[in-house]
Formats: structure tokens, C-alpha cells, sequence
């Protein structure tokens, strides 16, 4: 089978481009391309659930919106993210926000009091901001399991769950989550500033965070699914923790992961997707791909071609 070469044209949607780069042979186009149809399949499949996770900036990075687009079109069962994304939407959502355009130079934004995501700037009025919200979510969810028979024990899983119900902004992840009844899971919520002002909170509050207490109700999740497919922008934790959440039932059934990392040096978050075979990961059979790139520019493309495309 030959190799297309791409025609672009004038007023071409994302779905014809896509559908262009299906042909374009097994370089960066071709894997995207894979990985769009993967998407879709998933997405059309009604015997599959879908394990969303998110590392690295990818809500200052500007996915916030996607990720709540794919909440309320009940594309995802169960979304697993870093502890700073957690932060960034609940940092939006408290009226702050993110920024760009601010200048490099780390010392005089330090001075001024921004601090620098890569092209991405935050303002630390918004942090203040955001210590003094969360502080009074927390003081609520405390108080509330006072009265219960947990006695200030909670999963992280519900912790997230009790503070998306307390969140205004419609558009939060974490309000949408609690909305359309998708799990959040954040195995590393702990290494964040969501972290830090829990633990300053529980320095004179009663709030006992039981994070093995999540795997009783993934596990549930995983067991009670017929089928599991992955969505993995970025590695590290969250990709981890979607991958061995599926161990137990022999691997997840598809996944797609769009990366930065690359694979020489031995690290999951650059591994490909088919050594999590070998670790009963994913399935033998199963549906795989790897996309080496930025993901807040590929997953936009794909998921907005599977928007034209699913049933």
C-alpha cells in the first residue's frame, strides 16, 4: 500500500485533515491519524469505559475546557490526574487565572510575583486566592464527616468529589465530574499546592486523607467494566495508575497515550504502549498506540475529528 501525499485545501475541517494524515504512512501523521480512529472506536464502542488520565500542565497548558467536554458528553467513566491539575482548575474556577506574554526573565517575574509554567504564568494573588477558597471547602467538608460515622476519614477519590459539589464555575472539571458522576482519582494529590494546603488545614483540623481507600472503589470500577479503554496525555503517576488499576483483570482492552518522553531511557512515562503487555497491563490483542508529541496540540485534532465522526 502506497503512501498519500497530503493535500490541504482552503476551509478544510479537522476531520479532512485527519482523515488525510490516515494515509500518510506510520511517521508522526500516520500516528495520529491511528490514534484519532482509535478514539472513535472507543468512544462508539457502548461496552467500553473510558480511563481518562492527565500529567503535566495540561490545564494551564488549555485543555480544561476539552476535559470538560468530554465529561459532559459522558465520553470518560473515570478521570486519573497529578495533584496540580487539580490546583489549576480549581484555581480558574476561584476567579483566578492563568497567563501569557509576562516575559522570561525568572528573577524579575519572582520579583513580581508570577511564577512560570514554560510560556504559561500565574500570578501569586491567584494562589492567595485560591488558599483562601479551599480552605473554607475544606473547613465544610471537615466539619460534615465530623458528624458521620468516617470521623474525618476520607478517600481521596470522595474528597474530590466533595469539593467539585462546593465548586460554582460551571466549567470546573472538578463541578463537571460531580455533575455527570465521573470518578476523579489523583494517586500523587499530596505533591501540589492542593497538597500543601491540606496539610496546613489538618495542623489544627481533623481530616485524615486514606488514599489506599481509592482502590476499593476502582478496583470496583475496573471489575464492574466489560471493557476498558485508556486515554493518557502525558505519563508519569496518572498513567501509571491507569494502567495498573487494569492489572488485576489482565490489562486494559485499547488505549492510545500521546508523549514527550521517549523510551531509551527506561522511564513509563516514554515507554510505549506495548510493553504494558508484558506487565499484563494491556491485553494481549489489544488496541494500541503511541503518539510522541505535544498533546495540547494533537488532542485537540483528534478529538475534535471524532467528534464528526462517532454515532
Amino acid at each position: 500500500m502506497k503512501v498519500n501525499q497530503l493535500n490541504i485545501k482552503k476551509d478544510m475541517k479537522v476531520s479532512e485533515l485527519i482523515d488525510q494524515f490516515n494515509g500518510s504512512g506510520v511517521l508522526g501523521a500516520g500516528r495520529v491519524a491511528r490514534a484519532s480512529n482509535l478514539l472513535v472506536d472507543m468512544i462508539n464502542d457502548e461496552d467500553m469505559d473510558i480511563f481518562m488520565s492527565l500529567a503535566g500542565p495540561m490545564v494551564p497548558g488549555g485543555l480544561r475546557n476539552i476535559v470538560g467536554d468530554l465529561i459532559r458528553n459522558k465520553h470518560i467513566k473515570v478521570l486519573i490526574v497529578s495533584g496540580a491539575n487539580i490546583t489549576h482548575d480549581l484555581l480558574e474556577a476561584f476567579g483566578g487565572r492563568h497567563y501569557r506574554d509576562l516575559g522570561t526573565d525568572d528573577e524579575e517575574l519572582n520579583d513580581a510575583g508570577i511564577g512560570r509554567i514554560a510560556d504559561v504564568y500565574t500570578q501569586s494573588d491567584d494562589f492567595e486566592l485560591f488558599e483562601r477558597e479551599i480552605t473554607k471547602i475544606f473547613d465544610i467538608i471537615s466539619k460534615k464527616l465530623d458528624n458521620d460515622e468516617d470521623k474525618g476519614i476520607i478517600s481521596i477519590q470522595r474528597l474530590l468529589r466533595e469539593v467539585g459539589s462546593l465548586v460554582e464555575d460551571e466549567n470546573s472539571i472538578l463541578r463537571l465530574a460531580y455533575e455527570n458522576d465521573v470518578s476523579i482519582f489523583a494517586p500523587g494529590l499530596i505533591d501540589s499546592m492542593f497538597g500543601l494546603q491540606l496539610w496546613m488545614f489538618t495542623q489544627d483540623h481533623t481530616l485524615v486523607v486514606d488514599a489506599v481507600g481509592d482502590m476499593h472503589y476502582l478496583s470496583d470500577l475496573v471489575f464492574e467494566s466489560e471493557k476498558i479503554g485508556a486515554i493518557m496525555l502525558g505519563g508519569g503517576l496518572p498513567k501509571h495508575y491507569t494502567l495498573a488499576s487494569n492489572l488485576l483483570k489482565g490489562g486494559i482492552d485499547a488505549g492510545l497515550q500521546i508523549t514527550m518522553d521517549r523510551p531509551e531511557t527506561g522511564s513509563l512515562s516514554g515507554a510505549p504502549l506495548e510493553e504494558a503487555k508484558s506487565w499484563s497491563k494491556a491485553k494481549h490483542g489489544s488496541n494500541l498506540v503511541s503518539v510522541i508529541g505535544d498533546a495540547t496540540i494533537i488532542f485537540p485534532m483528534i478529538y475534535a475529528n471524532a467528534l464528526d465522526k462517532i454515532e
